[in-house]
């Protein structure tokens, strides 16, 4: 993948990600709407692997990461992504480096070695059969 072409993707998705916490933070605050909307579970009604990321990372922004983990450790993740994605690319931008993209090479890379694979799909399909024992 080429530099622009991963950060163009990379930016598109911090800002629908910042404008999806944006309306959903103003539906949970005026109590419009629960949090979240996962389509795989509209249509399943079946929650998916990364259900309840959403309030997970409302609930960091809150500063509770325990009922961040609890509602899925994803949002961990996630919100790490959202939080340092945007200064990495400027970063890369105005030193003119591609530091993010080497690292996504290098992680895109180990990512296709079993030892890591098996282990990681493991931990999404240990955290589905979580998201529905728990109901979301």
């Amino acid at each position: 993948m080429r530099r622009y072409k991963l950060y163009g993707l990379l930016s598109t998705a911090c800002a629908a990600g910042y404008i999806w916490l944006a309306i959903t933070y103003h539906q949970q605050v005026t109590k419009s709407m629960e949090a979240g909307v996962c389509i795989f579970k509209y249509i399943t009604h079946v929650p998916c692997p990364s259900c309840g990321s959403t309030r997970s990372v409302l609930s960091l922004m809150n500063g509770n990461l325990l009922d961040a983990l609890l509602w899925n450790p994803f949002g961990i993740l996630l919100m790490t992504i959202l939080v340092v994605s945007p200064f990495w690319i400027l970063y890369d931008l105005v030193s003119r480096k591609s530091t993010l993209l080497n690292v996504y090479i290098k992680t895109e890379l180990l990512l296709k070695r079993q030892w890591i694979t098996v282990p990681a799909v493991l931990i999404v399909v240990m955290n589905w059969i979580w998201n529905i024992s728990k109901g979301l």
